[in-house]
């Protein structure tokens, strides 16, 4: 694989990774984000502060970017997930703007606009495709165990799951902090890729792109999450060469999706043996629907 390759599966890994995280928060808890770039602008400077200046290596930086990440989201969500709905959405902005201002104007520790350069590039593939690989699997585990079900309810029906015993609030946050624990590590992990970062680079239209990432694959999908993202990157790369037409086809492969099927690609459904007995089953249905029709003629 040529270098131009390796560079757009390893972007791929990172996108999805992050994916990963706003996945479970909007498609399976039920809360929409508009400002998740603001954590990765935190696991990102996080591993270029640790690794340049204090010489930490690389993995125990990555690992305590996602959790910087994941403590700020925590003590965060206490006070603004009590906001409902959009209006959640809304602070979210302001949040993840915040965050990203803080970055752009702490001159002394983050270099401000300039940019911090020098960071080891440590971001290999195999490191990419193993933290893709291991953040995927602890990812289908949660929501497959008794969390995953907590975070379905309070998407489903806040009000009847509180009524029923969840700690609802306590969920919610749970699930900011783990989706900022896995953009934190995308950040880092794009630090390594990049070997030099700057604040613009995590401003609200990154945070729209992996929103409409999650939504493209289909809202409570990790599967069609980690589909959409595949797609979305690879055709961004793709018309690359004609970048003045770059975001209009991004934007027109979005809408096409959103009314040829509004529930994403994957809608709620994985891939698996349950996704695929659907299809054919559904297909053999329809036919047997036919040939009655036919025969009743």
């Amino acid at each position: 694989m040529g270098g131009y390759g390796e560079g757009i599966v390893i972007l791929l890994c990172i996108n999805c990774i992050a994916a990963l995280g706003i996945s479970l928060l909007t498609g399976f808890t039920g809360i929409f984000s508009l400002g998740h770039a603001g954590y990765m602008a935190l696991g990102a400077y996080t591993v270029a502060i640790l690794t340049v200046e204090y010489g930490l290596p690389w993995f125990a930086a990555l690992i305590l970017a996602g959790i910087v990440a994941m403590v700020l989201a925590y003590l965060i969500g206490i006070p603004t997930l009590k906001l409902m709905g959009d209006y959640y959405a809304i602070a979210s902005i302001g949040l993840g703007e915040a965050i990203r201002l803080i970055i752009e104007n702490w001159q002394s520790v983050t270099r401000g606009a300039r940019g911090y350069p020098g960071i080891d590039a440590f971001t290999t593939l195999p490191v990419a495709v193993g933290c893709l690989v291991v953040m995927s699997a602890a990812m289908f585990l949660l929501i497959n165990g008794n969390f995953g079900r907590a975070f379905k309810a309070c998407r489903d029906d806040y009000l009847a799951a509180s009524l029923l015993g969840f700690h609802t609030a306590n969920y919610r946050v749970f699930s900011l902090a783990i989706s900022a624990f896995y953009c934190g590590v995308a950040g880092g992990l794009l630090a390594g890729f990049m070997s030099f970062i700057q604040p613009v680079m995590f401003d609200m239209n990154k945070s729209t792109e992996l929103t409409a990432v999650v939504v493209f694959g289909g809202l409570g999908s990790m599967s069609g999450c980690l589909l959409g993202t595949v797609i979305i990157t690879l055709v961004t790369e793709l018309f690359r060469p004609i970048s003045q037409y770059r975001m209009l086809i991004y934007g027109l492969v979005l809408v096409v999706i959103m009314v040829v099927r509004p529930e994403g690609l994957m809608g709620q459904y994985e891939l698996n043996r349950k996704f695929f007995a659907h299809i054919f089953g559904g297909r053999k249905k329809q036919s047997t629907e036919q040939t009655t029709a036919g025969e009743g003629r």
